[in-house]
């Protein structure tokens, strides 16, 4: 029987119940394997494992020979190993093992699309020994920090019950908060009699063991914990549970290719499992610090992982148990496209898949590495460069929390990760000398950081660990795993293997690792812009700029906060551009670009090496190709606007003139300015050698227009159109073609005496509005019926005119 449990507490503790019930030793008839911890022997007959683990005995043998029954202990969590496992599980067993037995347990389960996704199996429900929990609301004040509510909860629990108290806080940063609240109010009351104890998964196996132990005689435990004693954990002795009401929970963004921790509120199955550990074994209380109004609010369950997780090793497993479609298998709740997708093409990028999408050698290699494709890619690249101990190093680094923490007050974190490798060879080597540069310190402080030795000394641990798996991995063994390029120094055969990893590793090596590791996310700095890069995937990143980091020309990126326009930069090392580009040759493309510039008003004509949205180096190109500066020259003109065209007075009355001629019969040309910026190809032929705005002012572009006309067109172009009429008076009064629906003759009404009709123009289609005006041009009447005004609106208009310009001949 192999039996799942989603976390390495749970694991321990329910391998720990069954055997001791059975009055045996763990590792007899029940045994455990957990990362980096492991109790099976020849006789064991329940192995209880964490989710990655299944994952792991699949992938080695996907008939499961010898296995019965595989239990998926609190499905509800819906972790992605979890329902990754059901989803391969299932199609082992109809393909190769119609005989394994398959049992899904959680106490808050949804039970109808669980049994039909098994082939409507029955539903057994074993109600068990449960005791009452009285559950009071509390309102907690939003505007203040849950940790100051939490512990006045405590507060409230500790003077009304008996017993253990546990409360549940979002993360390890609020546990370490409230544990300061209370100690500072409980430890100085000697008769308080009350220790307070966290509990949260980045502890140390003993630290969660004493946790989850019973209390101390004469002593009250008050145990806080993060959703990692939400299920599967009876700590005896805990009569009241406070819950927070909040959980952090990672959210995977296709867009930014980032995953973030988000503090959110918790499902009402995550408090119904919390609100249960309180009565476990016996009658309990329950504080939940929101209303009861809000309470029925809350979502029934948490969205899966699969949902919002980033599905890369979803999509490698896959890809090694020779899936290519998540479609394939049934699931619960099928991987969503976009985040699949997107997975594939990363892959694809560390070499795991090939072109047909199929896993590669290097993919299988991967697989076999307990750690994230990007991780298990720098790992294997590492080893092959002889740069095996630095990528351990890093890889665990980044699986575990950072090793720096905050002293009180200080601000940010450097986030350069040479500070956290430097770490990890001074806990090695305490008596190990300055590094000569004076950039680095190797005491307990890093600037305004302590060092946290608990997770070095795991991050020690788990760094040998998959230094030794590595080596098991890749051809040429172990002893190719743990050779460096430059050891530091001497190792002697007596080293301990994490002396001997501190002495191998070379933080040189540190930027270019997390490059291979993130290949998306190397930066290069935007110009004199100090602190701020661009991405390789286009986005943008910005280190403080009080780092040193902030003034590299190229940095590799491993944590950033995926927010904003310019996402903070929370753990990168600098890249060196020689080993950018010697490692990263093939990726780099060499192009011609003929673009316009229009903040300079001219065509570019450049040699590009780019990696991805960035630049690596460009050059003028001399002899560019015509066709495509003329390209871009009308790209540029399309651009700007036709206001870019070289107008002048006449070319704008031509202009006005054909669109006239086109609104009276569109066999004209169309060169409103929409039309000549649609189709510039009438320009193209003129264009040939200019390369700015400045030389298109050399065009005659009245010209030009009417070159867009045929013969016939040509001759009939000044007699439809004339720009000019004679009057009467001897002058030549301009027509005003601005409106191509109303050509308009604005002229003194003393010049028309004697023009008894109204001029028409287009051939006699047409007549001009007539716009007559005073002695002062000043406008008097419209009309397009000259007739009619002498016979009728003229005798009023003169009456005016002659009291107004009483020196001016007004005739009747």
């Amino acid at each position: 029987i192999v039996m799942l449990e989603p976390r390495r507490l749970a694991a321990r503790a329910a391998a720990a119940r069954m055997a001791a019930l059975r009055r045996e030793p763990v590792g007899a008839t029940i045994g455990y394997r957990v990362r980096q911890d492991t109790k099976v022997g020849p006789a064991t007959r329940i192995e209880v494992v964490t989710e990655g683990v299944l994952t792991r005995m699949l992938q080695s043998d996907p008939a499961l020979e010898g296995v019965g029954l595989v239990i998926f202990d609190e499905f509800h969590e819906r972790s992605l190993h979890a329902d990754l496992g059901l989803a391969l599980c299932l199609q082992a067993r109809a393909v190769l093992r119609p005989d394994l037995r398959l049992l899904v347990m959680s106490a808050t389960l949804e039970t109808s699309r669980i049994a039909s996704l098994l082939d409507e199996a029955p539903v057994i429900e074993s109600v068990g020994r449960a005791y009452a929990v009285e559950t009071h609301w509390l309102d907690r004040p939003r505007d203040g920090p849950v940790e100051a509510a939490v512990a006045l909860a405590v507060h409230r629990a500790l003077d009304a019950h008996d017993g253990d108290i546990l409360a549940f806080l979002p993360g390890e940063a609020e546990i370490r908060r409230t544990a300061e609240r209370l100690t500072a109010a409980l430890v100085p009351d000697p008769d308080a009699g009350v220790v307070v104890i966290p509990l949260y998964g980045n502890l140390s196996r003993a630290e969660q063991d004493r946790a989850i132990a019973p209390s101390p005689p004469g002593l009250r435990k008050i145990v806080l914990s993060t959703a990692i004693a939400e299920t599967s954990l009876t700590i005896d002795g805990v009569r009241t549970v406070i819950d927070s009401g909040l959980m952090r929970v990672p959210r995977f963004s296709p867009r930014t290719g980032l995953t973030r921790l988000e503090t959110v509120t918790v499902s009402r199955a995550s408090a119904d499992q919390r609100r249960g550990r309180a009565g476990r074994t016996g009658p309990g209380f329950c504080y939940r610090l929101w209303t009861h109004g809000e309470d029925a609010g809350l979502l029934e369950r948490t969205t899966p992982e699969i949902l919002e997780a980033d599905l890369a090793p979803v999509a490698l497993e896959l890809a090694a148990w020779g899936v290519h479609d998540p479609h394939a298998l049934r699931w619960l709740d099928a991987p969503p496209a976009a985040a699949f997708a997107q997975a594939g093409e990363l892959l694809a990028e560390l070499g795991a898949l090939g072109p047909d999408g199929r896993i590669t050698e290097h993919g299988r290699a991967m697989v076999a590495l307990p750690v994230h494709p990007r991780l298990a890619h720098m790992l294997l690249v590492g080893v092959e460069t002889g740069r095996g101990a630095t990528a351990a190093a890093l890889a665990a680094l980044l699986e575990e929390r950072d090793v720096l923490r905050r002293t009180h007050g200080a601000g940010p974190l450097d986030p350069d990760v040479r500070l956290r490798l430097d770490a990890l060879r001074a806990a090695a080597s305490p008596r190990s000398g300055h590094d000569g540069g004076g950039r680095r310190q190797r005491a307990d402080h890093a600037g305004d950081a302590r060092l946290d030795r608990p997770t070095i000394a795991r991050v020690q641990r788990e760094a040998v660990r998959l230094l030794r798996l590595v080596g098991r991995s890749t051809p040429g063994g172990s002893g190719r795993a743990g050779a460096g390029r430059a050891p530091t120094g001497e190792t002697r055969s007596a080293d301990s293997p994490a002396t001997a990893l501190a002495g191998a590793i070379d933080d040189a090596d540190a930027g270019l690792l997390l490059a291979f590791a993130y290949p998306d996310r190397i930066g290069r700095q935007r110009g004199d812009a100090h602190g701020r890069f661009l991405l390789r995937n286009g986005r943008g990143a910005s280190v403080d700029r009080a780092f040193a980091l902030a003034g590299e020309p190229f940095i590799a990126a491993a944590v950033l906060d995926g927010r904003g326009r310019d996402a903070r930069v929370f753990l990168a090392g600098p890249l060196d551009e020689g080993a950018l580009r010697e490692h990263f040759r093939e990726q780099v493309v060499t192009e011609a670009s003929v673009t316009w510039d229009g903040e300079a008003g001219r065509v570019r004509a450049l040699r590009c090496e780019r990696l991805g949205a960035i630049v690596l180096a460009e050059a003028h190109i001399a002899d560019a190709d015509p066709d495509a500066v003329a390209k871009a020259l009308l790209d540029g003109i399309r651009q700007d606007g036709a206001d870019a065209l070289p107008w002048t007075a006449g070319a704008r009355a031509i202009q006005q003139r054909l669109r006239f001629l086109h609104h009276v019969d569109d066999t004209w040309p169309d060169v409103a300015d929409e039309a000549l910026l649609a189709d510039l190809q009438w320009l193209r032929p003129y264009i040939g050698g200019l390369t700015s705005r400045a030389d298109l002012q050399r065009l005659d572009l009245a010209g030009l227009l009417l070159q867009r006309l045929d013969h016939r067109q040509r001759a009939d172009f000044d007699r439809l159109a004339p720009d000019r009429i004679a009057v009467p008076s001897g002058s030549r009064i301009a027509i005003d073609y601005s409106d191509p629906t109303t050509p308009v003759l604005a002229v003194r009404v003393q010049e028309v005496f004697g023009l008894l009709e109204t001029p028409r123009i287009a051939g006699g289609r047409v007549p001009v509005m007539m716009q007559l005006l005073s002695p002062a041009r000043r406008p008097v009447q419209l009309t397009r019926d000259l007739a009619s005004f002498w016979r009728t609106t003229y005798f009023d208009v003169r009456k005016d005119l002659r009291g107004r310009y009483p020196k001016h001949d007004w005739p009747e």
